[in-house]
């Protein structure tokens, strides 16, 4: 998938302005007295051993992670700052008299019910009783996939993943589309893999976590650990059946379009038809599979355990979905397992914090029309949108120059380029949210119903026309991704947040290098990378490569997935064929970036600050894009589960195929960044 998660890509709006508007004079002197670049250098590393490290070390030294932070870097940074802005929107929002239903009343309602931990500690378990007794009235197969449906219209995880989404084959049609779903660890691997990380976190599970939701829910110790037994036997079926994570990168392996009798074929212990129609999903005539063989062995599950094993497996699934949200000894134990053991945290956010994380989630677009009105002027908007044609030329010259590609398949990627829609800032269409109900009442019960409007939100979706107007973030978000179905990049506000310098200090350099034209870039070539590339200029799956074109895409690819699983982390071997797209994106961000920065006036001139050249900086400020550090077991888990590879890999490995790179910092064979010049990847 594009869509960038964790990624750490601020733009800053004065350097923008510089390069359209030339708004930002006598940079020199200005960074003489303000140079993030020059404070954060390690001296004591080569630039050509780790540049991550020389950049980025002497900040890496002062600032560790925080005890209720699994990271900590600039992205964290910009996140505390956003937190800050919206807290005091919800505050405002608190002591508000707003009329019932309307936004700022909802906000207020949420909030409170968030923060009343004496409220939440009274009652306990009581908000999911009448969801636990649902449960107990399970007594067959027909029942029990029944309450997989209704589980899934309020947000808890059933072995049935279910959503309405574009047709990748066709992107002007919403289609009932079904994925690998059912297990509790983070990912298939963590049930098999035989590494250190893996099986502490496995043992976890079984011996501890598990055993503990049993208690809470309870039964007696022999009970607790029997249901264990079976829920974890049970997970694991599943698991077994479901695919690698570089293997759900293929989109055409993961499209399998069947008519309704082909599913009840699969799978013929469902009813399919009764069990969309309970999901909200009315008139089902077709559905895509994207692992056909999970729901031939889900199918077999259902004979296979008792309807007891069913039933502790969903009540364990609700009580773990909605502990953050319900009293001290639920939340607690989720902590434990999902913040400390897999992420390494050792204390958790302060309350307001995660109660307004979890607002941003069931009602972002609420608070994101607040948020726009008072950080991010309207006017801003055009600045981005003109920056990103900047990037799109530079785009287009590097596919004119391009001696592996045909003229064929040059004017339709040309084609595909031209029609990149972009949204940035903010959406011009909100959101309505008049049908969710909030009130002060019960935090648990807010978030059930926010969930369940999220489900009829994509549940309405079937049968009627695509919205291309939809975003699928808020303008809040720290964050931007690519829609390969739309064809768009999407760069909401947060991401040309700049948390520690102002705007009018950033010089051209470090704003192309750090994120400005690396991000547009690095969303554009989402566009053009192993996945994106498969799609047309409308969003549609299909081969518009000449075949022996896509064969010289692979070769080159495949150097770039070789050469990042040849990295290792703490004993673990980055995953290149998962993080592939994202290595591709990002070292077309880097090269279209700086091809983009070469037509500045600065970098023209030639002129150097603090001692660094135009193009230095460029590259310096691209690594304080990627500035952070991770716990080993946050890292150790983004390696099995996460398609982006460590930040300081995303500086390293791609510089290292980057001539330029070598040229700034006179890297010579025998450094540990060398690579021989045959070894080095160039795509785009």
């Amino acid at each position: 998938m594009s869509l960038k998660k964790n990624t750490i890509h601020a733009i800053a709006a004065c350097a923008v302005g510089a390069l359209l508007l030339s708004a930002c004079k006598d940079q020199n002197k200005i960074y003489a007295k303000n140079d993030v670049l020059i404070k954060n250098i390690d001296k004591s590393v080569k630039p050509g051993d780790d540049f991550f490290k020389y950049a980025n070390g002497a900040w890496l030294k002062k600032n560790p992670i925080p005890g209720a932070y699994s990271s900590w870097g600039i992205g964290n940074v910009v996140q505390e700052d956003l937190r800050n802005k919206l807290k005091k929107i919800n505050e405002d929002a608190l002591k508000a008299d707003a009329p019932k239903g309307s936004n700022t009343q909802k906000i207020g309602d949420f909030y409170f019910s968030g923060l009343d931990t004496v409220n939440i500690e009274k009652q306990g378990l009581t908000p999911l009783k009448d969801e636990l007794a649902k449960v107990d009235k399970i007594t067959d197969v027909k029942s029990l996939i029944e309450e997989f449906a209704h589980l899934e219209t309020i947000g808890v995880q059933t072995p049935i993943g279910a959503y309405a989404g574009q047709d990748d084959r066709n992107s002007e049609k919403i289609i009932m589309q079904l994925y690998q779903s059912g297990i509790g660890l983070p990912n298939r691997d963590y049930y098999f893999n035989t590494d250190e990380h893996s099986a502490a976190i496995r043992n976890d599970y079984q011996q501890k976590h598990l055993p503990t939701l049993f208690k809470l829910l309870g039964l007696a110790p022999d009970a607790a650990l029997a249901a264990t037994k079976h829920t974890y036997a049970l997970e694991k079926s599943l698991a077994d059946s479901s695919r690698k994570l570089e293997d759900l990168r293929d989109p055409y392996h993961n499209y399998n379009k069947m008519p309704l009798a082909g599913l009840s074929k699969l799978a013929p212990g469902v009813d399919w038809k009764t069990t969309f129609e309970q999901m909200d999903y009315k008139k089902v005539d077709s559905v895509v599979v994207g692992q056909p063989e999970y729901y031939r062995a889900f199918n077999k599950a259902l004979a296979l355990y008792s309807i007891d094993d069913w039933k502790n497996y969903i009540r364990k699934n609700i009580v773990n979905d909605y502990s953050p949200y319900l009293s001290k000894a639920f939340n607690d134990e989720n902590f434990r397992f999902y913040g400390t053991v897999i992420s390494g945290r050792k204390e958790q956010l302060p309350r307001w914090k995660r109660v307004l994380d979890t607002e941003g989630g069931l009602m972002g677009e609420v608070l994101g029309q607040i948020f726009v009105k008072e950080y991010f002027p309207e006017k801003t908007k055009k600045r981005y949108v003109d920056l990103v044609e900047a990037v799109r030329t530079s785009f287009a010259e590097h596919i004119d120059k391009l001696d592996w590609m045909s003229a064929e398949t040059k004017k339709k990627a040309h084609g595909k380029l031209a029609k990149v829609f972009p949204k940035v800032g903010f959406p011009d269409k909100w959101k309505d949210f008049s049908s969710l109900d909030i009130d002060r009442s019960s935090y648990v019960q807010n978030i059930i119903r926010g969930n369940n409007y999220w489900h009829k939100f994509n549940a309405n979706k079937l049968g009627k026309p695509v919205d291309r107007t939809e975003w699928g973030m808020t303008p809040q978000t720290y964050n931007a991704y690519y829609n390969p179905s739309n064809n768009e990049i999407v760069l909401p506000a947060a991401i040309f947040m700049v948390p520690w310098a102002l705007d009018e200090n950033i010089d051209d350099a470090v704003v192309y290098g750090y994120g400005a034209a690396s991000t547009i870039g690095h969303e554009i070539t989402h566009g053009f990378d192993d996945q994106g590339r498969q799609y047309d200029e409308k969003g549609n799956l299909k081969a518009w490569w000449t075949p022996e074109d896509s064969t010289k895409f692979a070769q080159r690819a495949k150097m770039l997935a070789d050469q990042f699983s040849g990295y290792t982390v703490y004993g673990l071997h980055i995953n290149g064929k998962a993080t592939l797209g994202e290595n591709i994106a990002d070292l077309g961000g880097i090269v279209i970036g700086l091809d983009a920065f070469k037509k500045t006036d600065q970098y023209k001139e030639g002129k150097t600050i603090n001692g660094l050249t135009p193009i230095q900086r460029y590259f310096m400020g691209y690594a304080l894009g990627w500035l952070g550090q991770d716990r080993k077991e946050s890292l150790s888990s983004q390696i099995l589960t996460n398609e982006h590879s460590p930040s300081f890999l995303r500086v390293n490995g791609p510089f290292t195929d980057v001539p330029e790179f070598y040229e700034a910092f006179g890297i010579k064979k025998g450094d540990k960044m060398w690579l021989d010049p045959e070894k080095r990847v160039k795509i785009w």
